[in-house]
Formats: structure tokens, C-alpha cells, sequence
């Protein structure tokens, strides 16, 4: 072959190489991201660097304006991706987290118990003393902080106004799953057990070790969390990241592995006063029917969720380091209490649309 055809095919390799450099793109940042406590400031990834249909955004912030909704974030690797507010709500604004805000009750057992000061196979007669309920001696001894964590406890759920003369026995601990508000003794548990107030507990141990705003409004029926989206998004990071902020074990893992896996077998969709996917059947608050499949079809099997009465939700999925919330009225005026709806299933093939 001739010199000049030699030099000729080495130039175009040459040219060809250097088009292919010059359009070369930085690689996406995957690394964890934890957000300032002292700061506003939040790093964001958008959503075309991570290859989603952003033509289906639009369809998936109607669906949201059309069913009440306030506020919607979502994070991938700890960074903000999506971050819409409606209807007057705005990122300093404060709403209920309803049912969702168990969770945060839930970390911070598991917190007192790292600590030593409780531990959730005890009876819960050893933290509140002996008839603390309308049951007998003996049926009442059944009942572990395990079995409140877990939606087991056994008492009548007739009644959701929390009183003695209302703790009457229904089954043995263990033996029955019931979505029912005998649960918030814990707060009254972790009291006891830290000799504190329970907010307090909580503001030194979780609140402000990753930054979130919020309080607790004790009502004569339910205690709930308020608080900002982001300070939600806060928590569910915390939850991505298996009870890790930045440096820091808040949770412990041996804590964090039991609560988001399931916490009996009568209905394995539940931790602890946590919800879980992709398990082979789900029960629903008020019912003792148990159904068949994942509780939330559309949404990955390894959701980890926190849901509240109004639509309040908090989904975490490992598999993707994403956590979504949403914060609003009822996606569904005349459907408003249960925790978990056919909105979860709805709006995740809104956002399937989006991220898939």
C-alpha cells in the first residue's frame, strides 16, 4: 500500500477519535448526597441527565393538580429531581403527615432501644405497669412493644379513641393483625423509658440529627407530625440510606433490617408501622380480609412506604436510591382515611411514565 494511502486512513481514524471525545458526557454524579441541616440549599440532578421521559412530566403534574395534591418531591441519590408545590402550598409551608408519621415513631423506638433504655420484647406492662389496659392480668402480660409495632397487639379496634376503658381483649398478641391506634402507647412507652417528654426524645435523637423542621400535635384521638416536604424527603433519605445520615448510624442496622421487612405472617406486607411491597399478600386498614399480590402493583417490589390517611405518602425504593412524597388533601374527598388507596397504584404508573 502506498505511503499517502496509509497517512490518508490515519488522519481519518484521527478525525474520527476526536469527533467521538468532543461528545463524550460527564458522567452522571452517583455518589449519596445528605443536604446541610443548617441549609436551605439542596443539590438537584435533572431529569434528562438520568434519561427520563420528561414529555410524560406534564401528564404526571396534571394527574397531581387533579388530585389534590400540595406537594411533590423527588430525590435520586439524596437530589432534588422534581420539586412541585400547588394550590397556595409552598416549600416553607407545613401539612400533616397523618398515618405516615408511625414511621418516625418506629425509628425512634428503635432508637431508645440502641440506647438501652427499652427493648421491644419486653411487655409493654414493664414501661406503662400493670393495667394498662381493660383486660385481664394474664392476657394483657401477651402484649409486647413488638406486638404494638406490629399491629398485633390483640385489643379491640372497635373504638379508635385510645382509653382504658376502650383496651379490651379481642386475641391473644400475635395471633391477629389490626390496623388500629392502640399503637401510640409507644409514645407513652419511649416517655417512660427515657424520662423525658416524648417530643423532646425525639428532637435530640431524630429530628435534629438530619435536619428536619416539624412538631407534634397531640389530638384526643390521634398524635400527628407536621411538617415541611423536604423535611419528609429528610426522613425518607435517612430510610434510603438503612438508617445512615452522612457519618452517622442514627438507626442501628440490626433495628433498621426488622422494621422494613415483615413483622408476622398474618399480613407480610407490614414492618414495623411500616408498609412493604412485593409481598405474595397485603391486608388493609378496617378489614380483616387478606388479598392476594403486591399491596401497590404499579410501584416496585421493594417500595418501602409510609402512607397516611389524605394521601399522605412517602415511598422509598432502594433499587433506584429514589424517594418520592407527596403531601395534600384526599386525592379522593369521599374516600379519606385509609392509608393505603388506588391513588399509590395510579400514581405510579404516572411515574413509571416518567422514570422508565
Amino acid at each position: 500500500m502506498n505511503n499517502w494511502k496509509l497517512i490518508l486512513i490515519a488522519s481519518l481514524l484521527l478525525l474520527g477519535c476526536k469527533k467521538e471525545d468532543n461528545t463524550t458526557k460527564t458522567p452522571l454524579n452517583t455518589s449519596m448526597y445528605f443536604p446541610e441541616n443548617s441549609s436551605t440549599v439542596w443539590e438537584n440532578t435533572s431529569p434528562s441527565d438520568l434519561g427520563w421521559n420528561t414529555t410524560n412530566m406534564t401528564d404526571l403534574r396534571n394527574y397531581l393538580i387533579a388530585k389534590n395534591t400540595k406537594s411533590f418531591l423527588i430525590l435520586v441519590n439524596g437530589r432534588i429531581v422534581m420539586e412541585e408545590y400547588y394550590n397556595g402550598h409552598t416549600a416553607a409551608s407545613e401539612w400533616e403527615w397523618n398515618s405516615a408519621g408511625k414511621t418516625l415513631l418506629a425509628a425512634t423506638v428503635g432508637i431508645a432501644q440502641q440506647e438501652g433504655l427499652l427493648n421491644i420484647n419486653n411487655k409493654v406492662s414493664e414501661y406503662l405497669g400493670v393495667n394498662w389496659t381493660n383486660e385481664s392480668t394474664e392476657k394483657e402480660a401477651l402484649i409486647t412493644c413488638r406486638h404494638l409495632l406490629a399491629m398485633t397487639s390483640g385489643i379491640n379496634d372497635q373504638s379508635q379513641l385510645i382509653i382504658k376503658p376502650n383496651l379490651t381483649y379481642l386475641a391473644d398478641a400475635g395471633t391477629r393483625w389490626s390496623y388500629s391506634n392502640v399503637f401510640q402507647k409507644l409514645f407513652d412507652v419511649v416517655a417512660t423509658a427515657s424520662n423525658m417528654d416524648f417530643e423532646t426524645y425525639y428532637n435530640q435523637k431524630l429530628k435534629t440529627k438530619i435536619g428536619m423542621d416539624g412538631f407534634w400535635n397531640k389530638g384526643a384521638i390521634y398524635t400527628i407530625y407536621h411538617s415541611t416536604t423536604r423535611s419528609m424527603g429528610r426522613f425518607g433519605l435517612l430510610v434510603l440510606n438503612k438508617g445512615k445520615w452522612k457519618n452517622e448510624q442514627v438507626l442501628d442496622d440490626a433495628y433498621f433490617y426488622e422494621s422494613i421487612n415483615s413483622s408476622q405472617s398474618i399480613n407480610p406486607s407490614y414492618g414495623y408501622l411500616t408498609w412493604l411491597n412485593g409481598k405474595t399478600t397485603y391486608m388493609v386498614p378496617g378489614s380483616q380480609t387478606v388479598f392476594q399480590g403486591y399491596l401497590v402493583p404499579n410501584a416496585p417490589p421493594d417500595m418501602i412506604a409510609a402512607l397516611g390517611a389524605s394521601d399522605q405518602k412517602m415511598y422509598v425504593i432502594p433499587s433506584r436510591k429514589m424517594v418520592v412524597v407527596r403531601m395534600g388533601e384526599a386525592s379522593d374527598p369521599n374516600n379519606p382515611t385509609f392509608a393505603s388507596s388506588g391513588f399509590d397504584n395510579e400514581l405510579w404508573a404516572k411515574i413509571n411514565a416518567v422514570i422508565n
